[in-house]
């Protein structure tokens, strides 16, 4: 599957805004409480499987995680696989941490996980240049990250769920509607 740059460009276009963008009033934000229990697949942000393990998930999301059917992408696969090789193997916390890691990530239902298209990966460049561009962030692996699995929920008509407000806001914020449920 071929990368389509003009219609890519036709759909993000990356250049049509050039004010800042600011976040939005908390009761703005397509929030957990507001979403129903039961509604289109999620697909899971890194920071969820992460939060869930610590246990700071709030009920809402719990909710939705329990009623919902869960989908996982190779993006948040990659960054959690990162883990492995980046935590400090002197430090006595990281055997455990990378078990536990371990059993979440075998745990992946194989039919469950999937990998973003051409498309998504193009489209995801473009629009986490335009949250740099309009926010004042550096530029970031992770944004793009972050860029890749907003489009990618988009793309599979699944409702993205993460607890990263500030990113994902702004992604909202530019292409509204595409699926995003913020805890």
């Amino acid at each position: 599957m071929a990368f389509d740059r003009k219609a890519s460009l036709r759909r993000i276009r990356p250049q049509r805004l050039a004010a800042k963008l600011t976040r939005r009033a908390e009761e703005e934000l397509p929030l957990s409480h507001k979403a129903a229990a039961v509604g289109r697949e999620l697909l899971l942000d890194t920071c969820v499987y992460i939060d869930v393990l610590q246990g700071k998930t709030p009920l809402e999301a719990d909710r939705l995680l329990e009623n919902r059917i869960v989908n996982h992408s190779c993006v948040a696969l990659a960054e959690m696989t990162h883990l492995m090789g980046a935590l400090d193997p002197a430090d006595k916390r990281t055997a455990s941490v990378l078990k536990t890691l371990g059993r979440t990530i075998d745990d992946i239902p194989e039919h469950r996980l999937t990998a973003p298209s051409p498309r998504v990966f193009g489209e995801a460049g473009m629009l986490a240049g335009m949250v740099t561009r309009l926010t004042g962030q550096p530029h970031s692996i992770a944004l793009l990250n972050d860029a890749i699995l907003f489009l990618q929920a988009a793309s599979t008509g699944c409702d993205l769920l993460t607890g990263n407000r500030r990113n994902f806001d702004f992604m909202d914020q530019l292409m509204p509607g595409t699926g995003l449920i913020l805890y």
